[in-house]
């Protein structure tokens, strides 16, 4: 089984976070988005993860060693590629498509999940979808009464379906897909004016083959810092019961309420912590009341009342203000 991670995109609804760090690098409970989906999958399905194949942009180099690091760790080939333009879902997958080749999960990495995956493997193709309120932001599918998907159709501005594809897809025969997704580019098909994954898909379905959705229990998306802060209450959730605060943390006359993760060799001073907060390492709280919040490394804060904040790496906060969204190396007070 190989893993394809298109993760180029700029995260614009991110920023200031992302003009540091690309947003699929950004953590959510002390782990990096990229790194969790990763771990999720691979911890999934039964069949074996052999490599990992990154779809990135200009990152830099130091991300891409983190990205083959994450492969490592789960016993897998970490392969890197780049997608220099921003033309769609398609022309990103097949920016990796020397890796496109057997079985394939090709993963987003602009989403978490929780999910009982049961994978067929036996299936031309499995694609994951969740039902939502707005459909029109969205690709959804159709499906016909024996179970099996008869329509792929991307942002629908007619309500045809429900079912959006939370970007999670199984693929039999990677070969395959490369096919079509070369197809799609040869022939300038766009729609909305991008090469379309699920263009493919539906050619891939017209020949013949059958895709069967499959069903997320939560799906959470890190498209800005809202659904980030919401994101990591939901994983602190999942993870309830585990200790997530590093044995080198300094707790002095501090507060902590579970669940809550505090990276190593930071210090909580005077405040009261959690519940549902990150802390980055060596980052310093003092004389703070915080919650529901993601604090990164190297940051200090104090003197705070904080409520659904996000602050980043290299961060000085001495302020009143109980909302706040602080980019990486910013002095505030």
């Amino acid at each position: 089984m190989k893993l394809i991670i298109p993760m180029a995109g700029r995260g614009s609804r991110l920023r200031p976070h992302t003009l540091t760090v690309p947003k699929p690098l950004v953590p959510v409970a002390g782990k990096p988005i990229v790194q969790r989906l990763a771990e999720d999958l691979a911890a999934s399905f039964e069949e074996p993860v052999e490599e990992i194949a990154f779809i990135i942009g200009d990152f830099g180099d130091q991300v891409e060693k983190d990205l083959k690091e994450v492969a490592a760790s789960l016993g897998a080939k970490g392969s890197v590629y780049y997608q220099n333009q921003p033309l769609g879902t398609a022309h990103a997958i097949l920016c990796a498509k020397e890796s496109l080749s057997g079985p394939c999960i090709v993963a987003f990495a602009d989403t978490l999940f929780k999910s009982n995956f049961q994978l067929d493997t036996n299936k031309d193709g499995i694609i994951w979808v969740k039902q939502v309120p707005d459909p029109s932001a969205y690709g959804v599918i159709q499906t016909h009464e024996e179970g099996h998907i008869t329509n792929f159709v991307e942002k629908p501005t007619e309500f045809i379906s429900d079912l959006a594809i939370v970007g999670i897809y199984y693929i039999k025969d990677g070969d395959n897909l490369r096919n079509e997704l070369q197809y799609l580019i040869d022939n300038d098909i766009k729609e909305k004016g991008e090469y379309q994954l699920t263009n493919a898909l539906e050619n891939m379905r017209a020949k013949g083959l059958k895709f069967y959705p499959g069903e997320i229990a939560e799906w959470l998306d890190c498209g800005n810092k809202n659904a980030v802060v919401y994101s990591n209450q939901r994983v602190l959730e999942f993870n309830k019961g585990m200790n997530l605060v590093h044995e080198s943390v300094k707790i002095v006359n501090s507060t902590i309420i579970q669940p809550c993760f505090i990276g190593a060799n930071a210090v909580i001073e005077n405040s009261v912590v959690g519940p549902h907060v990150s802390i980055g390492h060596d980052t310093h709280i003092k004389h703070a009341v915080i919650k529901n919040s993601v604090i990164q490394n190297q940051t200090k804060v104090e003197n705070v009342v904080l409520c659904n904040s996000m602050i980043g790496n290299h961060v000085e906060y001495d302020g009143k203000q109980s909302e706040i969204s602080i980019g990486d190396y910013t002095q505030l007070a």
